[in-house]
């Protein structure tokens, strides 16, 4: 998808802080981060949401929650917790339509979920 945000920061035509990447994810700073941790994690693949993964793609769920964890692992965040938040198509407050993971962390954060 040419004119997606994401898609572009994983084909590097947009410059990110990237904290991590591999064949099929890359995870980079939120440039609005809500916590002193922010960071989004994506499937270089593009899927507008969540419900867009198929059987044709049966690991990339579980693909991205060990990519999460590996961060969340990297960025000292294990010891005390973190918070992994997918939002889904525009009810579920999905701002960009690429599929893409929040991990938030490095402060207690609220029960508050909306």
């Amino acid at each position: 998808m040419t004119n997606c945000i994401f898609c572009r920061i994983a084909s590097k035509e947009l410059p990110s802080g990237i904290v991590y990447e591999d064949e099929n994810t890359l995870a980079f700073k939120d440039i609005n981060p809500i916590s002193p941790v922010h960071i989004l994690v994506i499937p270089k693949k593009h899927f507008c949401h969540l419900s867009q993964i198929s059987e044709e793609d049966p690991h990339l769920a579980g693909h991205l929650l060990f990519v999460v964890n590996h961060i969340a692992k990297q960025e000292g965040l294990t010891e005390n917790g973190y918070r992994v938040v997918i939002n889904c198509g525009e009810w579920g407050g999905q701002i960009v339509q690429h599929l893409h993971l929040h991990l938030l962390g490095g402060r207690q954060l609220t029960n508050e979920l909306g």
